[in-house]
């Protein structure tokens, strides 16, 4: 069995539809093992033998509309895809702080980054830094900016089939993925 995380698009607690438990019983539903969630931003720990990671993503998109009422953009990635993705440590020497988010925005296809990393758009407090794989991994400075408008930019650059994490989060879907 291949550990997967589902990292779902535009989840909040707010609503009751998005909460972990419903979440978990749509994976379920849909015959996956050892399903779990980690924190309350839609990020579902699932098994399956299925190695199409298009279809798998295919197949949660479809029943979240029918068993919840909503839709969310999936992008899937492997426990091993997110190790490599640490190993490589981008973040080298840089702490997430309440001053300085450290945020990796994950494509769901293959991106077309036309920027040269990395970058700082004029005026605005973040960074993209650079790139690993399907990837893109920033800062954000909260002394002069907000996290939802560096998710507007982003979104204005590369599209909706994109979702961002922060490092910590990355790190404790990890753990949690070696401990199950």
């Amino acid at each position: 069995m291949i550990k997967y995380v589902a990292l779902l698009r535009g989840i909040g607690p707010h609503n009751p539809n998005m909460k972990g438990e419903k979440l978990r019983g749509v994976f379920e539903g849909l015959g996956f093992a050892k399903v779990q969630s980690v924190i309350t931003s839609g990020n579902i720990l699932f098994e399956s033998n299925d190695t199409n990671v298009p279809a798998l993503e295919a197949r949660i998109e479809k029943a979240l509309p029918t068993k919840l009422g909503f839709t969310s953009t999936t992008v899937i990635r492997s426990q091993a895809e997110l190790a490599k993705l640490v190993t490589k440590d981008p973040y080298r020497g840089q702490d997430h702080t309440q001053k300085t988010y450290l945020l990796v925005t994950f494509f769901k296809y293959a991106p077309d980054i036309k920027l040269m990393l990395p970058y700082q758009p004029p005026n605005k407090p973040y960074t993209l830094q650079g790139r690993i794989d399907q990837a893109i991994y920033g800062t954000v400075d909260l002394t002069s900016g907000k996290t939802p408008d560096y998710m507007v930019w982003l979104e204005k650059q590369f599209g909706q089939s994109i979702t961002s994490r922060t490092w910590l989060t990355i790190h404790r879907i990890l753990k949690k993925m070696a401990e199950s």
